[in-house]
């Protein structure tokens, strides 16, 4: 990767691009995940490369909702491989809960790559490489899931994940955590819960509201998902945005 000094005032940011790009070189990215992660860097420029109030209460819920399942799963595709597979792996070990790869650019190097990693980074169960049942709605390979993972769990977190699939993993009765910058896109929209945050602050949050909440009583927790309004949030996530554009362009005349 290039060499970038972290006093840079974007040091966060162009290291995230460093890691996708490498990501692509290493076979564990798609080329088109390029794509995907500049879109995200623009959405994150909008709101002030910050993690927003809103984002951290759609956090908590999450973390509420992961912490209720009977079954929960973590998916994991190759933008999230490249950004933050050490963190997700401590997600899933927080939670005592399996990992599954499951691309939209699949090819079955692609997905022993990214298990490879997420194994040297600590995961003790990783699913996907042997798929054995598919997703009703999709087509292509963004279909294939794993029983015991993604096709049976209630509660399923979906980083960087593409509209179709957050929706037919409702369809069929899931509970879906989206981490997506974009508040208007279809995965953000059709989530139960939408954590508007770049996945490289979100997944750590997500990691101290587990062991924040982990303590609570059931009761408080089930209090906490059926409070939450997802609309809400992502309504509030648009006038966040709006008043950190308002002050910005106010600091030009000044």
């Amino acid at each position: 990767m290039t060499e970038i000094p972290k006093s840079h005032p974007r040091y966060a940011s162009l290291v995230a691009r460093e890691r996708v790009a490498a990501g692509v070189k290493e076979g564990i990215t798609s080329v088109q995940g390029l794509i995907a992660q500049g879109r995200g860097e623009a959405f994150d420029y909008l709101i002030g490369e910050l993690t927003l109030p809103s984002a951290l209460k759609a956090t908590r819920t999450a973390a509420a909702l992961l912490l209720l399942a009977e079954r929960p799963a973590l998916s994991v595709n190759g933008n999230v491989a490249a950004l933050a597979s050490r963190e997700m792996v401590d997600l899933a070990a927080a939670l005592n809960i399996p990992l599954e790869v499951n691309l939209f650019h699949r090819t079955e190097e692609r997905v022993r790559l990214i298990a490879d990693r997420l194994r040297s980074q600590g995961a003790s169960e990783v699913l996907g490489e042997k798929t054995d049942v598919l997703i009703a709605g999709l087509d292509h390979s963004r279909a294939r899931a794993t029983r015991g993972g993604i096709f049976d769990a209630d509660v399923v977190l979906i980083p960087l994940e593409d509209g179709d699939r957050c929706e037919a993993l409702v369809a069929m009765g899931k509970k879906v955590i989206a981490i997506d910058l974009n508040p208007l896109s279809r995965t953000a929209r059709k989530a139960s819960v939408s954590i508007v945050d770049n996945i490289v602050r979100a997944v750590p949050n997500l990691i101290q509201a587990v062991r924040d909440l982990r303590g609570l009583e059931r009761s408080e927790l089930e209090r906490m998902v059926r409070e939450y309004d997802n609309k809400e949030t992502l309504q509030a996530v648009g006038e966040e945005m709006q008043s950190y554009l308002a002050e910005q362009f106010s600091a030009l005349d000044s």
